[in-house]
């Protein structure tokens, strides 16, 4: 099953991370470094965000670490791109 990867680098708590999709509904996941190896191998994992049926969506950065936005498809129909932007 595909997803897109969005390598965001080291980010502050309080940064903002936007997450504009074009398509469906789909998953929007703001996964630490150690996190996205989990989800990429299909280990146990911890997230923020869910189930974006519109968009724009902005998620808080809760803690300095690496950060990467995952958007997936996994229990949905059809298909979606997307594109992120982070503010401070």
């Amino acid at each position: 099953m595909g997803f897109l990867k969005f390598d965001l680098g080291n980010l502050n708590s309080g940064e903002i991370v936007e997450i504009t999709l074009f398509g469906n509904a789909a998953n929007i996941r703001l996964l630490n470094n150690s996190n996205m190896f989990n989800y990429e191998h299909g280990y146990n994992y911890r997230c923020y965000g869910g189930l974006a049926k519109s968009s724009p969506i902005r998620l808080p950065v809760p803690n300095y670490d690496h950060w990467f936005i995952v958007v997936d498809m996994r229990g949905l129909r059809g298909s979606t791109e997307a594109s992120v932007k982070v503010f401070s």
